[in-house]
């Protein structure tokens, strides 16, 4: 038979003290924390699934600034076609209405001073920048495009052939999601030796209206129309991909909201039932040191006296 002894009895006292003082300790840290998991032995499982949240939100947080980046290179890309495509429609308005030919020459002169000007407007769109780059030349966004110089007459001299750089701006919008959102100039200003290249148009233009050409003033119409077209058909498709830009924008969102609440369930503590917990451990530690002190406090002498 074992025989119990007052060192055991208080060694075990001592233990027990020490595991409820141990417990009523983690919730306090749980409720001071707000967090359920403070350290890795709290919960093995747990923390690799909170890691593993962090970095997936981590990501999407990236992800989210990129599709808002993209989306106002996309809205600003817009902006300037807009733009130039209101500059064609009065070239064109100004074509119409000195092609009649009734126009004096000092008619003729005074539309032309207005094309240059228009010309001069175009070239300005074309180098058009957003933060620092330029957006009608691909991935040579830091090299001027439609580097034109002034001529005689005070305007660009916009015989210079143009290539502008074909690559294409992508944004990583997802895993494994790249998005090209980039438009080259010649797609919008036409190649050099197109029929209705917009610069080639205006020196015709411009030419016609110095001479008093009125055929020659006529026939940039139809080039003028096709250009204009196919503006519009930039514009559409950076419309199309504006529109799934945002569909991505939306999925991030949601995406972010699901993780936020898994995260939450994984490391946020139960303050409700840690308040419950620790009025109970409170309680037993507090019983465990009033019947310690009774059993600490007893020895042989006592019973001596």
């Amino acid at each position: 038979m074992l025989r119990v002894t007052s060192n055991m009895m208080n060694s075990q006292l001592l233990l027990n003290l020490n595991r409820n003082a141990r417990t009523m300790n983690d919730t306090q840290l749980q409720l001071s924390s707000g967090r359920k998991i403070n350290k890795p032995s709290d919960d093995p499982v747990g923390i690799t699934y909170s890691l593993r949240y962090r970095a997936e939100l981590s990501s999407n947080e990236q992800y989210t600034k990129n599709v808002d980046s993209a989306l106002s290179w996309l809205d600003y890309n817009d902006t300037v076609l807009g733009q130039a495509g209101d500059v064609v429609q009065k070239i064109r308005e100004l074509t119409v209405q000195a092609s009649t030919g009734t126009n004096p020459q000092s008619a003729l002169d005074s539309i032309n001073a207005e094309v240059l000007q228009l010309k001069g407007q175009l070239v300005d769109i074309a180098n058009s920048t957003l933060n620092g780059k330029y957006i009608f030349n691909g991935e040579q966004y830091n090299t001027k495009p439609y580097d034109f110089v002034k001529g005689a007459d005070g305007t660009y001299d916009v015989s210079k052939p143009i290539t502008t750089d074909a690559g294409q701006i992508q944004f990583i919008v997802g895993e494994d999601v790249r998005m090209p959102i980039s438009t080259t100039g010649n797609d919008v200003f036409g190649n050099t030796g197109d029929a209705d290249n917009l610069f080639a148009i205006i020196n015709q233009l411009s030419g016609a209206l110095k001479s008093g050409n009125f055929t020659g003033i006529s026939a940039q119409l139809g080039s003028i129309d096709t250009r204009m077209e196919k503006i519009l058909t930039a514009r559409s498709e950076i419309g199309a991909k504006t529109n799934r830009v945002e569909l991505m924008q939306d999925r991030l969102s949601d995406l972010n909201v699901n993780l936020t609440d898994l995260q939450a369930k994984t490391e946020d503590a139960d303050y409700e039932g840690l308040i419950m917990n620790s009025k109970i451990q409170e309680n037993i530690y507090n019983a465990s040191l009033s019947v310690g002190a009774k059993i600490i406090s007893t020895t042989l002498v006592d019973f001596i006296r």
